[in-house]
């Protein structure tokens, strides 16, 4: 039983992961907030009582149902919006921009790095960032499950609902793609 200080380091560990990878699914850091949040609530409201190490795999497989729902949702109410919007008028809202989401917090760890460095591991980082953006979506998926949350081939095939096999599949072509394509940015191992 994990008790309530592994939960929460559990969950402040996987925190900036879990965002980006919502971030990579929806392409809206609104959504992708709401999406971590709601999986950490459900995992901490209906889980909590597991035991530490069952918690990685848990918090996959919700945050992955999570973003799956959140594609449903989307597409209901595209639909309905979509026809209700053809009849009322248009009306445009002014929005402020929120002071929190300009404020950027540096890790520790990368501000005592050299500039130089800082910049380079930035520049890749986007790169990536980027390369990742252009996958499928079950390899970019697998390819997050595996090598940023570092799940072994059988918790990743549970947690995306798989086998084995589709998981290594999957991850064999992303990191085809993404070394092509890297490669032809001029990044080299």
């Amino acid at each position: 039983m994990a008790s309530h200080e592994e939960l929460s380091v559990f969950l402040a560990d996987v925190e900036r992961r879990a965002f980006r990878q919502a971030l990579y699914a929806v392409h809206d850091e609104d959504a992708a907030l709401d999406l971590v949040q709601d999986a950490m609530l459900r995992l901490a409201e209906h889980y909590a009582e597991r035991p530490a190490e069952e918690l990685p795999l848990l918090f996959q497989r919700i945050l992955q149902n999570a973003i799956r729902d959140y594609f449903r949702r989307h597409k209901v109410r595209s639909l309905w919006v979509g026809l209700l919007s053809l009849l009322s008028p248009r009306r445009d809202d002014e929005d402020e921009p929120d002071l929190l989401d300009t404020l950027t917090v540096e890790p520790i760890s990368s501000a005592l790095q050299p500039p130089e460095t800082q910049l380079q591991r930035e520049q890749l980082f986007k790169l990536l960032e980027e390369a990742l953006t252009r996958l499928p979506a079950r390899q970019r998926e697998a390819f997050l499950l595996r090598y940023w949350e570092e799940l072994d081939v059988a918790d990743t095939a549970a947690a995306m609902g798989c086998s084995e096999g589709s998981v290594k599949t999957h991850c064999s072509r992303a990191t085809h793609t993404l070394a092509a394509w890297l490669k032809s940015k001029g990044v080299e191992p």
